[in-house]
């Protein structure tokens, strides 16, 4: 939650980007993780357009979001969840069964999922005859559309960070055109109308809206 006290868990995104990226900015998953736990935070900004020595200095690739807890600093949205997701056992089981089998399939999300689907999308961009990569894509997307056929979540029978991490990758819309996923579908409609999400979503929009009208304002 973030009622406008100053928290130490600091949230940084850009200050502004273009329309296309908005609801899909990373820093989307850690307001959504802090939703869910309820835990105070706090979101800040760096400059889209200049990405300063310090900016460099938190982030060393210049992206975002940024975490930070205190006297901790991390980067990759991966790395910042997972700090997070510590903190409530909502997002985090604390048994080591059920924990070790979270931590693996938030780790798939990005390494077996996202590092699929990021490709496939940028080599699509280019607009080839042929996707090469369709083929390794639509298989990780087969072997989902077995796991969400059989089971509503994706560890212990409840949301935990796996389904936060899952679902906003498989929300992405290239990745939910690319064929007929109805459990999958279903899935990640079924998590992305939790509250948590919406309210996140809805302040990350918000935040860049406010920043349209700064930036006509200085014009």
């Amino acid at each position: 939650m973030n009622d406008g006290t100053r928290s130490e868990l600091t949230i940084w995104t850009f200050d502004w980007v273009p329309d296309g990226p908005r609801g899909y900015v990373r820093d989307l998953r850690l307001r959504w993780a802090c939703e869910e736990a309820g835990l105070d935070y706090q979101v800040r900004s760096v400059p889209f357009d200049d990405r300063s020595a310090d900016h460099l200095k938190q982030q060393p690739f210049g992206q975002v979001p940024f975490l930070t807890d205190g006297d901790l600093r991390l980067f990759e949205s991966g790395a910042c969840l997972l700090h997070l997701a510590e903190k409530s056992e909502v997002l985090m089981p604390q048994d080591a069964v059920t924990k070790a089998e979270t931590l693996s399939w938030v780790i798939s999300a990005l390494n077996s999922v996202e590092m699929v689907s990021l490709p496939w999308w940028f080599v699509g961009l280019s607009n080839p005859p042929e996707n090469q990569l369709d083929g390794w894509l639509r298989s990780r997307l087969d072997v989902l559309e077995g796991v969400f056929a059989a089971r509503a979540w994706l560890v212990d029978e409840r949301f935990t960070a796996a389904d936060l991490i899952m679902a906003d990758v498989l929300r992405l819309p290239w990745v939910r055109g690319l064929g007929s996923y109805p459990a999958t579908d279903a899935y990640v409609a079924r998590i992305c109308a939790r509250p948590a999400f919406e309210k996140a979503l809805a302040d990350q929009m918000a935040h860049f809206a406010a920043a349209d009208a700064m930036r006509a304002a200085e014009t």
